[in-house]
């Protein structure tokens, strides 16, 4: 169809509704009368079947809520070029210093027909597919951040044809399947169609008769390429980053895609993680938590801390050292959790044995459960 047959098409008139009405009761009116005008239902009657693609046209367009936006502005600045109404524009196609077939090609270029003199619009830009990997990196890595190299596979536009499918040197011409369109209406059943993308030319409006020999005429093909990724600090253990722009290539001058990475981190000999803080099990003799003392302990890519044990200290106490933990967004760190674990020996030599025989001696009568068995009940 040519464009400038847009220029005959009252899309409200087609469903019975008026010009303001809502996208309810657009669909409502459209499921009416696609259900009454169903070729299933009338099989043979062309007239039937001519309404019902005149009906799934008109919804195509005033059903769709950006692309009524569009229609609507079209035929107020059509109607404000000096043309009494659709369908009566002067010969040459042109009203008030612009041509018709061109004003409704570029809003209708995306699926509602050729182009000017049969020439569908130019492909539109599409954005690149977005893309899913994995990484693993050192606790500290993940802490500090860093900097990745990737290696990716991504399905591209063939590098031969350019994504066109057609054999390089060779002309295109219209798709006959869907008249340039890049689409199709395709009955869902029901009363229903949908659009697709025509199966002939796969959205391109183009077909060649000498397909490219390296995709055969898909138009696609396979690109492999290493990038640089920035891993922000403070990242966690099975996090999804999201990478702008990273994916894959977008075709006919459409944006790239994104790449999402899922970030593994290696466990430390030493640190563990707890949200946004670090923990660390550090062991004391038994002495030192009996007696009380003042006690080092390591930092994660920082000096060592000293920490002051209270006499009788149990074990299992955790203690937290400010700010030394991972870093938060905003620029602040957790804390260093440290938990005491009373180191237990599993052998003596003859003066500890000696002492703990003595200690034992001093503490007779003393019996550490002897309230598990005043309860009552």
């Amino acid at each position: 169809m040519n464009n400038a047959d847009w220029a005959n098409k009252d899309f409200y008139k087609v469903l019975g509704v008026a010009k303001d009405a809502d996208q309810a009761a657009i669909k409502k009116a459209y499921r009416k009368l696609a259900r009454a005008n169903h070729p299933d239902g009338h099989p043979g009657d062309k007239a039937a079947e001519d309404r019902f693609k005149q009906v799934a046209e008109a919804y195509d367009v005033v059903g769709d809520t950006d692309k009524r936006k569009e229609y609507d502005e079209m035929r107020s600045m059509f109607a404000g070029a000096g043309v009494g109404g659709f369908g009566r524009q002067p010969s040459g196609g042109t009203a008030g210093g612009f041509d018709v077939s061109d004003l409704f090609g570029d809003l209708f270029g995306r699926g509602g027909g050729g182009g000017v003199g049969g020439r569908p619009q130019a492909p539109r830009p599409a954005r690149g597919a977005d893309l899913e990997t994995e990484t693993t990196l050192a606790f500290a890595d993940a802490l500090d951040g860093t900097t990745i190299s990737l290696r990716l596979s991504s399905d591209a536009p063939c590098p031969t044809c350019s994504g066109t499918g057609g054999k390089p040197g060779t002309r295109p011409h219209i798709c006959g399947t869907c008249d340039g369109a890049g689409t199709v209406v395709s009955s869902v059943g029901g009363g229903f169609s949908m659009n697709e993308t025509c199966p002939e030319c796969h959205g391109r409006q183009l077909v060649y008769d000498a397909v490219c020999p390296t995709c055969h005429g898909s138009g696609r093909g396979l690109s492999n390429r290493t990038i640089s990724a920035r891993i922000p600090a403070g990242v966690k253990d099975g996090q999804r980053i999201r990478l702008k722009g990273k994916g894959a290539v977008g075709e006919n001058g459409g944006p790239n895609g994104d790449l999402f990475v899922t970030v593994h981190v290696r466990r430390h000999q030493l640190f563990g993680r707890k949200a946004d803080n670090l923990t660390l099990e550090v062991p004391v003799g038994f002495d030192e938590a009996a007696l009380g003392a003042e006690i080092k302990v390591p930092t994660l890519g920082g000096p060592p801390v000293t920490l002051r044990l209270q006499p009788g200290t149990p074990n299992g106490r955790v203690m937290r050292v400010r700010g030394r933990g991972a870093p938060r967004k905003d620029g602040s760190k957790g804390d260093l959790l440290v938990t005491v674990e009373v180191d237990v020996p599993t052998a003596l030599d003859r003066p500890a044995r000696d002492a703990v025989m003595a200690y034992r001696e001093a503490r007779r009568g003393n019996d550490p459960r002897a309230r598990l068995f005043e309860a009552d009940g």
